[in-house]
């Protein structure tokens, strides 16, 4: 097909080392080499994008560059027989958005081993709503329940609750039949949090152990931190017996001061998630567990709806902790 013109957010760095963020026109030929060209729909916000918007050298290594690691659209053109022009999909994670140009473009071309098709019953905007956020707490889930995580166990707790990955970790729990403790610090999230699904809020200071202890009296069965720091520790150290604490966030810190204690005499299991790489049979599997048995009701109320023209603001909100639920980007065409 011949080249399309298109905007995107782009982020250049000055000769002094300073990040300036603008929308420009650019076009498909400028896109990097892929087997499938994707007209970008919708895209979606998350923490990576703010800090690769801000120059966060682990995030992006080369600039001037596109941010925006979820992207769903329709195939545009591709070399690949898996995908035809017309297809739906998304793609999440990867490289896309880091160091290959992201979906704050209204183009994307990408491996075809990045691209999942759109699954049945989604809309592309649904799958943006969920998007990284919630295929990263599906993930969680995913891996607990490989070790034996059920319901019955007790609840799990959520710290984070109100932000992205946090507030579709809550539904998702709820709606495979968990119950849920949602750990915030936002008095104006409970009622949003507790129409997700969560039986409880809890505070900050409560996943917030100052004491020192190696251990801690059990109180869940299970967690699901976007935190990091002490109130993953605090998550372990009140972990059941054979429970498990999935870790899929540093958003407090990425430092973690334990003893070995949780793990070798209360059998606890920290897992860790990667969504970005997660395999790719696997990948589509938990896809379909979000479509299906794990489907969040109602997703539209927990999204924001924006313009690329009104993304700038949105990207330091992410940054200061101050974002509630998905921030939603839609491409015009």
């Amino acid at each position: 097909m011949p080249p399309v013109n298109f905007k995107a957010l782009r982020i250049t760095e000055s000769s002094k080392g300073q990040f300036e963020r603008a929308i420009v026109s650019r076009s498909t030929d400028d896109l990097p080499t892929g087997e499938v060209l994707i007209q970008v729909h919708f895209a979606a916000l998350n923490y990576k994008d703010a800090l690769s918007s801000s120059g966060h050298k682990g995030v992006t290594r080369n600039f001037p560059h596109t941010p925006g690691i979820d992207a769903a659209g329709v195939v545009a053109e591709s070399s690949n027989s898996a995908f035809a022009a017309g297809d739906k999909v998304l793609v999440t994670g990867f490289d896309l958005g880091m160091n290959t140009d992201g979906g704050f473009g209204a183009y994307i071309r990408v491996p075809a081993e990045w691209v999942v098709p759109l699954p049945d019953g989604y809309t592309l905007e649904e799958a943006m709503i969920v998007g990284t956020g919630g295929f990263t707490a599906a993930i969680g889930l995913y891996k607990m329940e490989k070790q034996g995580q059920h319901p019955a166990a007790g609840p799990i707790v959520v710290s984070g609750a109100s932000g992205g990955v946090g507030s579709l970790a809550v539904g998702i729990l709820a709606k495979a039949g968990y119950e849920v403790f949602a750990v915030t610090g936002k008095a104006s999230a409970h009622d949003y949090l507790k129409d997700l699904g969560a039986k409880e809020i809890l505070s900050r200071a409560d996943v917030d152990d100052q004491t020192g202890r190696p251990l801690l009296r059990p109180k869940w069965a299970g967690a699901i931190d976007t935190v990091g720091g002490n109130t993953l520790a605090t998550l372990i150290k009140t972990c059941s017996r054979e429970g498990n604490v999935a870790a899929c966030g540093l958003v407090g810190s990425h430092d973690l001061n334990l003893t070995v204690y949780p793990f070798i005499l209360n059998g606890v299991n920290l897992l860790g998630i990667d969504s970005a790489t997660f395999p790719r049979a696997e990948r589509l599997k938990v896809w379909q567990k979000l479509a299906t048995d794990w489907r969040v009701p109602n997703l539209e109320r927990i999204a924001t709806h924006i313009t690329l023209e009104e993304l700038d603001p949105y990207l330091d909100k992410i940054l200061a902790g101050d974002n509630q639920g998905r921030v939603i980007v839609k491409h015009e065409h």
